[in-house]
């Protein structure tokens, strides 16, 4: 076995903190007793912190896709139409799993290097006189090219159409890592996942609701049962759940929380966009080319880098794997050896951005990629040029 820790740099899961292993690493409770009653009540209004709602949100154990299915079943029924932007691979797993549930979903093709455009959207709704579609759907932060979508523009783009349809809005890998507002933003049904900016282990995930989601569950026809809001609602108002719940994840959860609000969640984006960016400058230095095409839309969450032709993503990532023990991300679906990703989120700092990418560019001339030498010093300038960063400094969504 190699010596030292193994970095683990893909978009997610992600590393988990000592404190939070620490949490986890505790008996198992009874969970309708007090005990865990208390905790149930923490992390119920932590989590809703986090997603910055007034307003419920419901934790299952599941993986993420489990909270896309729940995110459907709850407010559609059979037939019911859905408006969904391919903005990446994950993108076009929702669009999957909504047609083997019985939807008919229309979907709106994209290039896998932006998010989803709110002008195609505005003028799909515009079109849609009789109301037929009933939810747009959308990836915030679509981890398979590092690309996010503005969901305020896709909010603005249903509200100025006057068109009905519920808003759904996927934050499996931004949440707690890039700025989101549930309320603010109007989304009525935000699907989450523990992996990620969260900094657990996966097996949590999350659907936060709107007043409108709820309304619409009444009238809803999709079958459900593990995953019906009504049932997980009523238990959690008291810290309890219907069923057996994930107690030593949520006990992980509770103190990923508290990580989180310590330093501040203005501080934890900024940090997170500090990194993407010194990223982007080290991709920049090295002559590679960022795959998110839209400097607004680029993912502080984890960053893409287009392979030069004729050279493999996959022989890059397996030679950096064996000769420094550093994992990243593979490229997905139509992207597969393409493209590498460099996930930059979690529990992540400056040192360890500097070991990351001084992997790459070791790696890069290992494997004979073609690039410059210096992405490493030009991230390292950046980063010291940057300074300890202050509370409010998170880039405006």
């Amino acid at each position: 076995m190699p010596a030292g820790r193994h970095f683990l740099q893909i978009p997610g899961p992600t590393n988990v903190p000592d404190r939070v292993l620490r949490a986890i690493d505790r008996p198992t409770i009874d969970h309708r007793g007090p005990e865990f009653q208390e905790l149930g009540q923490d992390v119920l209004a932590g989590i809703r912190r986090i997603f910055k709602t007034r307003h419920p949100v419901v934790i299952y154990p599941a993986s993420g896709t489990g909270a896309w299915e729940a995110a459907l079943v709850n407010v559609l029924s059979p037939g019911d139409k859905v408006l969904m932007y391919e903005s990446g691979h994950f993108a076009a797993l929702w669009r999957k799993l909504a047609g083997r549930l019985g939807l008919e979903v229309e979907l709106i093709p994209g290039d896998w290097r932006r998010g989803a455009e709110a002008p195609a959207i505005r003028e799909r709704l515009a079109a849609d006189k009789a109301h037929a579609i009933k939810a747009v759907c959308v990836v915030h932060n679509e981890t398979s090219t590092g690309a996010t979508t503005r969901v305020p523009l896709v909010r603005k783009a249903i509200d100025e159409t006057r068109h009905p349809a519920l808003l759904l809005v996927d934050t499996i890998s931004s949440l707690a890592s890039i700025d989101y507002r549930h309320d603010e933003w109007g989304v009525d049904v935000t699907v989450g996942g523990s992996q990620k900016g969260l900094m657990l282990p996966p097996g949590l995930s999350f659907n936060a609701l709107s007043p409108k989601a709820l309304a619409a569950q009444a009238g809803a026809k999709l079958p459900r049962s593990y995953w019906d809001w009504s049932e997980m609602l009523a238990p959690n108002e008291k810290g309890f759940f219907p069923y057996t719940p994930a107690t030593n994840l949520l006990y992980g959860l509770r103190e990923a929380i508290r990580m989180l609000e310590e330093e501040g969640l203005a501080n934890v984006f900024a940090r997170h966009d500090r990194h993407a960016e010194a990223t982007r400058r080290a991709a920049a230095a090295w002559g590679l080319e960022v795959l998110c095409a839209v400097p607004e839309e680029y993912s502080s969450s984890l960053t893409a880098l287009i392979m030069p032709a004729g050279h493999d993503a996959d022989r890059l990532r397996s030679a950096i794997l064996e000769r420094f023990d550093m994992s990243l991300g593979m490229g997905l679906g139509r992207l597969a050896g393409k493209v590498f990703r460099i996930g930059h989120l979690g529990d992540f700092n400056d040192l360890t951005l500097m070991g990351t990418l001084s992997g790459v560019e070791m790696g890069l001339e290992l494997a004979g990629v073609p690039h410059r030498k210096g992405g490493a010093q030009a991230a390292m300038d950046y980063l010291a040029s940057c300074g300890r960063p202050a509370a409010g400094t998170a880039k405006a969504a």
